[in-house]
C-alpha cells in the first residue's frame, strides 16, 4: 500500500515538474506536502536551512554493496519549498580513497574527499553525506568537528580533495 502511494505521488510530482500545465499548482503543492509528511522512517536529517522557506537535506536507505564493503549506496532527500528530489548516489568509505559519486543529466562527478580535513561551503554537503553513509552514528553531526574521529578511523586528514567530471554522451 505504501509503495503504491509513493509511486502515485512520485508520478504526480514528475508530471507537475515536467509538464507544469498538466497539474495545477495546488495539486503539485498538495503532493509535495503529502510526500514531506511521509518521510521515510530511516531518514537522517543532515542539514536544515531557512532561506525563503525550509530546505532539508537528508539521507536514507543506506546499503552496503555486496561486492565491495567499502561502497555504500543511498538515497538523498532534497526537500525545498518548491520541490522534492530523491536521487540515488554512492560513496566509497575506503581509507585510501574516500569519495562521493553524484550525477546529473550531463556528467558523473567523482568527489575525492579528505575526512577530518578542512570543511568549506564548497565541500560541506559532500562531507555531511559521506559521514552519514560511512559512519551512520555520526550522521547529521558537523563534519568540521570530526577530525579526531577521522584520525581514530585511520584517515590521515591530509588527503587532497578533488573533483573529476566524466561527461556523459549526449543523447
Amino acid at each position: 500500500m505504501r509503495a503504491a502511494y509513493w509511486i502515485t505521488s512520485l508520478s504526480l510530482l514528475a508530471i507537475s515538474v515536467v509538464q507544469p500545465g498538466w497539474a495545477e499548482k495546488s495539486v503539485r503543492q498538495k503532493v509535495l506536502e503529502q510526500m514531506r509528511a511521509s518521510r521515510p522512517a530511516d531518514l537522517v536529517v543532515l542539514e536544515t536551512r531557512e532561506v525563503g522557506g525550509t530546505s532539508t537535506l537528508g539521507i536514507f536507505a543506506v546499503q552496503v554493496d555486496s561486492a565491495d564493503p567499502d561502497l555504500k549506496r543511498y538515497k538523498l532527500w532534497r526537500e525545498s519549498p518548491e520541490n522534492l528530489i530523491i536521487p540515488t548516489e554512492s560513496v566509497s568509505c575506503s581509507r585510501t580513497e574516500p569519495m562521493r559519486v553524484t550525477r546529473d543529466k550531463t556528467a558523473i562527478y567523482l568527489n575525492r574527499l579528505n575526512p577530518g580535513g578542512l570543511i568549506t561551503p564548497a565541500n560541506r554537503e559532500h562531507h555531511l553525506v559521506w559521514w552519514a553513509a560511512c559512519e551512520p552514528e555520526l550522521g547529521g553531526q558537523d563534519p568540521s568537528l570530526l577530525k579526531d574521529k577521522a584520525k581514530e578511523l585511520g584517515f590521515s586528514t591530509l588527503q587532497v580533495e578533488s573533483q573529476e567530471i566524466l561527461q556523459l554522451p549526449s543523447q
